[in-house]
This record gives structure tokens, C-alpha cells and sequence, in this order.
């Protein structure tokens, strides 16, 4: 089968000048169209119809023939029609043989994949069409206008993906049989439309239209690797979906162990896509099932040999909150919870901590100098059952029946029935578990008493005097919880007894000097900026 395919780029755009070579995502925007038909599993002659110099350069530079059109079929009100009618009675010339199908393709759709043109080709065949057109499904409730009046399209308002197919042409290709192919049309008797996926269906035609198409071309698949379990706890899983929700615009598929039954559960709930693995390994299979270009690392540490694997895979490794060998093997690593000595791939401190969005906008509490509400929360899982401990604490403190106290559990905390006989006397105390905006309750509070994780740094962008303990040995290394920081740290949680938490609490209830201090000190770092941070080293645009 003889396959001819042509791409006519006049040099007279005037919508977006010299449209065809400008660079999109680092390459020509004509470069696509040449690359997909270059890519196909078809064997075509490609050709490049144009009256400008430049863009018959251009296009012979990335492997496509030229022909020279003549200034009769340059003009703006010309039709593709007779362009394409040239094109295939020259290049037959040229050849020596007939074509048996004609392909145009337009250098303005290049989100078209090979695989797309493949399949629309043996869709025509198969169906032994005359001609097929690159169409996309877009189904809206339409109007039209009949004498003055709007009338609608449809007979019932349905949502969206209710309505019936709605094929409108995208402008890709359209793939006809030579007999068809003549001065005044394309098209033969037997027509229909390829539906191609939406995220290659954009045709440039404005820059709105450049804008989203160059995102699209940008877009990079990422596995994000977390764990969330009790041992381990939920940061990492909320770290993760932060970086998420920051990388909208590119793929993102969640990569976890199977002992991460909370973190699955988590993920799940908030509709991301993920693969759960048994062991690490597992992972190089899916950076070729996902065509990876970027893996994520946020599972405490990891050693050279295991991400060298993953470098050998051809991706980018980036590793959060790591201390091992891997962390400097790793294309870059962060550590926001930890001081250190920054290099172009090892970044420490809190300019890269990721606040959740909700803490952006949130305005911390006017400061009290008779504190109200005192704030306990220990993470998702509080594998110390530090908040028992601390809710006893409490309880001893003289005229704590004033102030009022909200427990937040974690939804992988274990000893909810305990806390809630422990306290069912005291109506100052409420509990509430699995909170989805922990902002809300930051933003009353006068006092908190926290473990030393991602949760300290929330509690000081809302500038709330705190009471720290560590949950293990790693969470005591995390440099932030310092005084320096308007912390008062206490350090091992189960090594500090209830007598010693009760005597700081009532101390700093009885100071408000100290904990505006505290506060003023919170407020002053920028928490609020990590993520545009973060994304430029995960890109790795730094």
C-alpha cells in the first residue's frame, strides 16, 4: 500500500506569527506532525507544502520531503483542497507510482500520537470507508437560533456524561483514497469520523489554544512512592497528596506497599489512581507499564542500589525526607523537617516545607492573653498513644475545667473508645477524629500539644504557641521544633512522664508574655511558599 501524507504550512499566520516554526515545548510545532507520520507502523512519503523558505528548512531539518507551492495556492482565501490536489499529482510525478491513500495532516495538532493515526488508518481500511475525518466527542447542552427565538439541542437536561455522542472535527488529519483526492474536494461517498482521545484533540489556532497545548506537551507521568501505617504514620501519605494536588497538570499515578492499609484507604478516598506493590522491585515494572518520566520517593530512607535501579530505568528520582545512601544517589532529595548544608541536589529546612492549601489562606486566631481552647493532636496513627497520656495530663491541671480542649484523632488511631471513657465527664472536652480541615481547628486555638511532625510546621503557620513531643528517635532530629522556632519541646514522648507535660502547660497557660513571643516567632518564617519551590526541583527546574 502506497501511503502518501501532506502537511501545508503556508508562512502567513497571522493569528500566531510564523506559527509552524515557532518552538512549542522545545521543538517547531511542525516538528510533531512530521515526527507522528514518521513514527507510524505505515511506510509514507511525507511531504511539506509550503511557500516560505524558513519553514521548508525547518522541515527538512526533522526528515520531511519539500515541495515548493506556487503563489496561486499561497493566498489566504485558498482552500486545502486544491493544496492537497498538487501535492499528490507532484509527488506521484516524482515517485513514479499512484498512492493508494492521501493522509492531510495539519502541523497545528500536535498532541497527535502515531498510535491514534495507526489505528484511524486500519479503521478506514477495516471498514472500507472512502474517507475518515479526526473528530473528538464533546457533548454539551447546545442552543441554536430560529426565528429570533434560542431553541435547544436536546430534549432532557442530562449531566455531561449523559448525553449522547457529540463527534466534532479537530482539524488532526483527514484520510482519504486517491480516487477521492481532487481539486475541488476530499471527501468520497462513504465518510466517517475517528474519534481520537480528547488529550490530542487541540487544534492551535490561538494562543489560549498554544498555551494549552504546550502544558499538555509538557505534561510528565510521575509514581508517586508513599507508605502510610501505624509504625510509620500518615505524613507521607498527605505529603504525597500535596504534591498532587501542586501537579495537576501532569499524570500522576500513587505507588504504595501492601502493609500500607491506611494509606491505600486514604488514596483511595481522594480518587487518584494506584498500584499497590509487595515489595520495591516491583516498581521498575510499572515505570514501563506508566512510561515514567519522573519517581517520587517518600518512604524514609533509601539506599544507593535501590534508587540506581531506578535511575538505570531512564526516570528522575526525587526522595523526600531521607537520610540514607540513596538520598545523594537521587536526582534530589528533600528534607524540610531537617537542618543541613544545601547543595544543587540535597535541599534541607523549612523553604520547603508543603503547607496544604487550606493553611494558605487561613488567618491564624488573634492573640489571648487568657488562653480558650487548647488544641491535643498527636498524627494519624499516634503509635505512643501520647494523646492519652497528654489527656490525663490535662485533666491535673488546676482550673483546666475553664479552658476548653478538642482531641484530634487520627483515622489510624486505635484507642478512640479508651479516650472517650477517659473523658466522658469532662464537658470541656471534645473529641473529634479524622478531621478533613484541620485549619478550622488551628485557627481557635491559644495552646496545642503535638508530635514533632509535618503537623508542627501547620501549627506555625497558623502561629500557635506549642508544646512538642517526639513520637521515635527520627521525629526528635527534625530541626524545625526548636525554640528558636516559638516551640517548647519536651522531646521523647514516652519518655516524658504526666506530671512534667501537666507542669508545662499550666506554665505557659500562666505566661501570656512567653507565648506571644512564641507566636511572633512562628509568624515571621515564610511556610507558605514551599510548593513553588518543590515543584521547580521535582521538574527539575531549579
Amino acid at each position: 500500500m502506497k501511503i502518501l501524507v501532506v502537511i501545508p504550512a503556508r508562512g502567513g499566520s497571522k493569528g500566531i506569527p510564523r506559527k509552524n516554526i515557532r518552538f512549542m515545548a522545545g521543538k517547531p510545532l511542525i516538528s510533531y506532525a512530521i515526527g507522528c507520520a514518521k513514527n507510524s507502523s505505515y511506510d509514507m512519503d511525507i511531504i511539506v507544502s509550503s511557500d516560505d523558505e524558513e519553514i521548508k528548512y525547518v522541515a527538512s531539518r526533522y526528515g520531511s520531503e519539500i515541495l515548493d507551492r506556487p503563489d496561486s495556492l499561497a493566498g489566504d482565501s485558498v482552500t486545502l483542497d486544491p493544496v492537497i490536489f498538487h501535492a499528490a499529482n507532484k509527488m506521484e510525478e516524482i515517485k513514479g507510482y499512484k498512492y493508494d491513500l492521501v493522509i492531510t495532516m495539519q502541523p497545528t495538532s500536535p498532541k497527535l500520537s502515531s498510535d491514534t493515526l495507526n489505528k484511524a488508518i486500519d479503521y478506514l481500511l477495516q471498514n472500507n470507508y472512502d474517507t475518515v475525518i479526526s473528530g473528538v466527542n464533546d457533548p454539551r447542552l447546545s442552543w441554536r437560533i430560529e426565528d429570533g427565538r434560542c431553541i435547544p439541542n436536546y430534549e432532557k437536561r442530562l449531566n455531561r456524561q449523559y448525553l449522547p455522542k457529540d463527534l466534532k472535527e479537530t482539524g488532526a488529519f483527514v484520510i482519504t483514497r486517491r480516487e477521492f483526492v481532487k481539486e475541488n474536494g476530499r471527501f468520497g461517498a462513504n465518510v466517517s469520523l475517528y474519534e481520537v482521545p480528547e488529550s490530542e484533540s487541540g487544534d492551535i489556532d490561538t494562543v489560549q489554544d498554544w498555551c494549552v497545548a504546550e502544558m499538555e506537551l509538557n505534561k510528565k507521568t510521575i509514581l508517586l512512592r508513599v507508605d502510610g501505617y501505624p509504625q510509620i504514620g500518615m505524613g507521607h501519605v498527605y505529603r504525597g497528596l500535596q504534591i498532587a494536588y501542586g501537579l495537576m497538570e501532569h499524570k500522576i499515578y500513587f505507588v504504595l506497599s501492601e502493609k500500607s492499609e491506611i494509606g491505600i484507604a486514604k488514596i483511595q478516598s481522594s480518587h487518584y489512581p494506584y498500584e499497590v506493590i509487595k515489595d520495591d522491585d516491583e516498581i521498575l515494572g510499572l515505570i514501563d507499564k506508566y512510561k515514567a518520566d519522573i519517581v517520587i520517593n517518600d518512604i524514609l530512607n533509601t539506599s544507593e542500589e535501590y534508587v540506581q535501579k531506578l535511575k538505570d530505568k531512564g526516570v528522575r528520582v526525587v526522595n523526600f525526607e531521607d537520610l540514607g545512601t540513596g538520598a545523594v544517589t537521587a536526582d534530589a532529595t528533600v528534607n524540610a523537617l531537617y537542618d543541613g548544608e544545601n547543595t544543587d541536589k540535597l535541599f534541607f529546612g523549612s523553604d520547603y516545607y508543603l503547607i496544604r492549601d487550606e493553611f494558605v489562606i487561613a488567618k491564624p486566631k488573634e492573640f489571648a492573653e487568657k488562653p480558650e481552647e487548647i488544641l491535643v493532636l498527636f498524627g494519624g496513627t499516634d503509635p505512643r498513644n501520647l494523646t492519652q497520656k497528654t489527656i490525663k495530663a490535662l485533666m491535673a491541671v488546676d482550673g483546666i475545667e475553664n479552658i476548653h480542649i478538642t482531641v484530634i484523632l487520627g483515622m489510624g488511631y486505635e484507642k478512640k473508645d479508651e479516650i472517650v471513657s477517659l473523658t466522658k465527664d469532662c464537658e470541656n472536652i471534645t473529641i473529634v477524629q479524622d478531621v478533613k480541615m484541620m485549619s478550622e481547628y488551628m485557627s481557635k486555638a491559644d495552646i496545642a500539644i503535638a508530635s514533632q511532625g509535618r503537623t508542627m510546621l501547620e501549627l506555625a503557620a497558623m502561629g500557635v504557641p506549642t508544646i512538642l513531643m517526639s513520637q521515635n528517635s527520627r521525629e526528635a532530629t527534625h530541626e524545625f521544633g526548636g525554640i528558636k522556632n516559638g516551640y517548647l519541646n519536651l522531646g521523647a514522648g514516652n519518655e516524658v512522664d504526666e506530671v512534667t507535660i501537666g507542669k508545662t502547660i499550666d506554665w505557659l497557660i500562666n505566661c501570656p508574655s512567653i507565648r506571644k513571643n512564641m507566636r511572633e516567632q512562628m509568624l515571621t518564617r515564610d511556610l507558605r511558599h514551599g510548593l513553588t519551590r518543590v515543584k521547580k526541583i521535582i521538574l527539575g527546574r531549579e
